[in-house]
């Protein structure tokens, strides 16, 4: 994503620098072991076009833009406070869904249109939840997850999650981290319909011709249920390029059992 030159909070947009993600690992584990300040403030600054980047999908609703940096930048800290370096995944992976979900919570307590106390009440107990199986898990809970933190059924979480939710796009894109562009809908899991459509397939003979990585992103995704996320953690890569590895295998076990 290429950004122009625009102050926002006093920040020259076009001025921001992005960290390779062995120079945040390095600062992560600064911040962690000597509470460095100095390391902190590096840290920060070297994400502040991340939250530049999610917060794009958060514009268009009449907010002003520097309240929304803010907010994202909020996002960004606690995610610092919370990321586990035990755990193989992307910083920036861990991110986003911690800065999203931070502006959601600040549009959800100032949005006009009317929710019920009840249902409200229960969106805030699960996106809290949401938020302590981030720090712990390291990644986006399930629905499954966060109704049984907050001993709710899975269908009232969807409803009341969807209540203080704005409808978007499957094409917004959400984060580009050097040319991989991350859409919304590389997040949504459709493990049911391409497991219908898998097993048809003889995988067996197809998958013959595919790489390992690919033989192990189709197995992880299809058969261990797992979503993106999780794949690009466990093989340390980003979302986006699991999600293109994954529909190119696709479209090479279809061609190939055409």
């Amino acid at each position: 994503m290429a950004f122009q030159k625009v102050m926002i909070s006093g920040i020259n947009t076009a001025e921001l620098t992005v960290l390779k993600e062995e120079e945040k690992m390095a600062l992560l584990r600064e911040i962690q072991t000597t509470g460095s300040k100095e390391a902190r403030d590096k840290l920060i600054k070297g994400n502040l076009r991340l939250v530049l980047s999610v917060i794009q999908r958060f514009t268009g609703r009449g907010e002003d833009m520097e309240d929304l940096f803010q907010v994202g930048v909020v996002g960004l800290i606690k995610a610092i406070n919370h990321f586990d370096l035990s755990k193989e995944v992307r910083f920036s992976t861990y991110c986003v869904p911690m800065i999203s979900g931070e502006l959601r919570r600040y549009l959800r307590d100032f949005n006009q249109v009317k929710v019920s106390r009840s249902l409200r009440d229960l969106a805030y107990k699960a996106m809290q939840a949401k938020e302590r199986l981030t720090a712990s898990l390291q990644r986006e809970p399930t629905i499954e997850q966060i109704a049984a933190e907050i001993g709710s059924k899975r269908e009232d979480v969807v409803i009341a999650l969807e209540s203080i939710t704005d409808p978007v796009s499957l094409y917004e894109p959400v984060y580009s981290d050097s040319g991989d562009t991350l859409y919304v809908m590389d997040q949504i899991s459709d493990r049911d319909s391409m497991e219908n459509w898998l097993g048809e397939l003889s995988i067996r003979e197809a998958m013959q011709n595919l790489g390992q990585r690919e033989k192990n992103i189709l197995y992880l995704r299809f058969f261990r249920g797992k979503t993106q996320i999780e794949v690009a953690g466990e093989i340390g890569i980003s979302q986006a390029q699991v999600s293109r590895l994954e529909k190119g295998a696709l479209l090479k076990i279809k061609s190939a059992v055409q």
